[in-house]
């Protein structure tokens, strides 16, 4: 790939750019010896001397335990939330449809077998993944005190917890805010247990942390990126959105090097680490897909196709199902050529910018897939957290969108899954309503993205940000430096 397309991320332009503008706020406020700081302590609580101190007796250690700390309501929520998603997980509580937990229980504890022996289990189709996802399944090895299904359900929820504690972190500095972390607590909820059924909240706390760390650290977040690539392969788009210059060379050669590494590893030490290649161009369309509609609707009208387990997924099988799923094929090739054309006009970049050309990447990605599994709306999840952290972001919206379609997702798989799998009007209506929310997220995120690049956007930019406060001006003051700069 050329140089035009090299990359960085969110963080180190959202913290230079929010730095920035405290700088020239501070100074607009002139120095607190100065009359407007005099005033401005004068304005305090009325408890602090002129020295400052406070002459209260509720020292500052004492403010992150009071209860009004606006960290206690998500993480309560997210403490109890979380607790019924294990008690589901280990069947305390059940829920209607089929059960979520057989990848786990089965799939996966299969695997762990074969895996530990040495080998990828290249003769099992239903192994799709990149080698590194070796690691995630044999993860529960680190808990031999369990048996495999209980060590894979609390390792999950252990990933989760490293997600919000990255947020909470990241959303304390200039510039960012709560809302992700909000987004976050709910959106993981609103999906219900097959999050912790899944491996996919590991790889989505491999790709947040990458977002996040390359502020300071490009060539860990390149290298983070490669490893999230290698888990499950959708994280290698977080480098589409990253702006030119050095930091973004030292991002895409971290990030070739570590996967090099680590391919180079797998396929010295273990048979078949390349298998996954073929089985998944075999896949055909999945009856939670867009394009699944067709057949849905058609089932109406004397269909004669059938819903069948194939390649780990209930997907059609009959008359015309190669040519959508052809289709859909060339739909993701268009979804890409049309990111790689937005990389080559782009010319401003905001500190958001990488975490909404990710979400936007992601997105068409996934809305344009053959399959779509439950479990991918944890990746968007994830995403959507980043954006909705970052002041600067335009991607609220599609982030909204998202966390409904999450949670129509549930209603879906599992509850209703049984009227998907029969093309009843139950089924039928939860896929267009779901899908649609997912339609239309991709749509507003690539309109968005395109106006917040483009030349002549930036004064709409500013206004737009104006309600987001400092954070958002000084966005725009930024990107225009950059853009001047290069």
């Amino acid at each position: 790939m050329t140089d035009s397309t090299t990359a960085s991320t969110p963080q180190p332009a959202d913290d230079d750019a929010a730095a920035t503008g405290a700088h020239v706020t501070g100074g607009a406020r002139r120095s607190p010896g100065g009359r407007g700081g005099a005033g401005a302590h004068r304005r305090g609580d009325g408890r602090s001397g002129r020295d400052g101190s406070d002459r209260s007796g509720s020292g500052l250690l004492a403010r992150p335990f009071r209860p009004t700390h606006p960290l206690v309501a998500p993480l309560a929520v997210w403490a109890a939330t979380r607790t019924v998603l294990l008690l589901c997980a280990f069947k305390v509580f059940t829920l209607p449809g089929p059960d979520f937990t057989n990848d786990v229980e089965a799939i996966y504890q299969g695997w762990f077998d074969v895996l530990r022996a040495g080998t990828f289990p290249h003769d099992d189709v239903t192994w799709q993944y990149p080698p590194a996802a070796a690691l995630a399944v044999l993860s529960p090895a680190l808990l031999p005190f369990l048996d495999y299904p209980s060590a894979f359900y609390l390792l999950a929820c252990a990933a989760d917890a490293v997600v919000l504690a990255v947020l909470v972190r990241s959303s304390s500095r200039p510039g960012r805010r709560r809302a992700g972390v909000w987004g976050w607590v709910a959106g993981v909820a609103l999906l219900g247990p097959t999050s912790y059924a899944r491996y996919d909240l590991m790889v989505t706390a491999v790709a947040v942390a990458a977002l996040f760390a390359a502020a300071r650290h490009p060539r860990t977040a390149g290298a983070l990126t490669a490893f999230g690539a290698l888990l499950k392969v959708w994280p290698a788009l977080l480098l589409l959105g990253t702006p030119r210059g050095r930091a973004s060379r030292a991002t895409w050669t971290s990030a070739l090097v570590t996967g090099t590494l680590v391919l180079g590893v797998f396929a010295w030490s273990m048979p078949g680490s390349l298998a996954f290649l073929d089985f998944q161009q075999d896949r055909g369309t999945e009856v939670e897909s867009l394009g699944a509609l067709v057949f849905h609707v058609a089932r109406q009208f004397g269909w004669e196709g059938q819903v069948l387990l194939n390649y780990g997924s209930m997907e059609f099988i009959g008359p015309h199902v190669n040519l959508v799923s052809d289709a859909a094929l060339l739909l993701t090739g268009a979804a890409f050529a049309w990111l790689l054309l937005w990389r080559l006009r782009a010319v401003k970049w905001t500190p958001s910018t990488p975490a909404d050309a990710a979400l936007t990447a992601v997105l068409l990605f996934t809305t344009t897939s053959r399959v779509i599994s439950p479990q991918y709306m944890i990746w968007l999840v994830g995403l959507a957290a980043v954006c909705l952290t970052l002041r600067a972001s335009r991607q609220v919206l599609p982030s909204v969108l998202v966390l409904a379609a999450t949670g129509v997702t549930l209603l879906e798989f599992p509850l209703g899954f049984g009227h998907v799998v029969a093309s009843d009007w139950q089924g039928v209506a939860l896929l267009v309503v779901r899908n649609g929310l997912l339609v239309a997220a991709s749509l507003l995120a690539c309109l968005r993205l395109w106006r917040t690049t483009r030349p002549g956007t930036a004064q709409d930019t500013a206004r737009e940000g104006a309600g987001a406060g400092t954070g958002g001006v000084t966005t725009v003051r930024r990107a225009r430096t950059s853009a001047t700069a290069q």
